[in-house]
């Protein structure tokens, strides 16, 4: 075995996975997708600028190209494979299919676990609320528009089934 690697376990969908021969300053990005075969969280600047990784750690939306896999260890680390575990889309992700909220597709993981992130913590966000939830995700296909459409239809969709 090599010197410089380690082996560390990460709990990510509520499951623990464990890494090995890792050199310490992987990407949790670079390891969930590469390592632990999760491809939902995208890769695209790997500088923090385009949300197309946003996972959740602990409860906060974060940037996965930005965070050593090695210091995720004893965090709850959240991808988009896990918002729908029994494969039915969640209203966020049907919103986003009805509404056209989906292009080319690349952003919309990010966006996605921001969106259900902001509606798990805030049932009925007001338009700056929402804006501020995605403000890290970048869109080149939608304009927005049809995001924020697909985030009303959402609220609406959820605000119904509660009653």
């Amino acid at each position: 075995m090599n010197v410089n690697s380690e082996i560390y376990s990460l709990s990510v969908n509520g499951k623990m996975h464990e890494v090995r021969d890792s050199w310490v300053g992987e990407s949790l990005l670079y390891v969930l997708r590469e390592r632990f075969n999760l491809p939902g969280t995208k890769g695209a600047c790997e500088q923090g600028e385009c949300g197309s990784c946003t996972v959740i750690i602990d409860g906060q939306a974060v940037c996965s190209c930005l965070v050593m896999a090695a210091t995720a260890i004893d965090s709850d680390i959240r991808t988009v494979e896990s918002i729908s575990a029994d494969g039915t889309l969640t209203e966020v992700q049907d919103a986003f299919v009805t509404e056209g909220g989906v292009q080319c597709g690349f952003c919309t993981p990010g966006l996605v676990v921001a969106i259900e992130h902001l509606l798990s913590q805030n049932s009925d966000p007001s338009e700056i609320e929402v804006k501020e939830a995605i403000s890290g995700n970048i869109c080149r296909c939608t304009g927005y528009g049809r995001i924020f459409e697909a985030v009303d239809k959402a609220v609406s969709v959820r605000k119904a089934n509660k009653t």
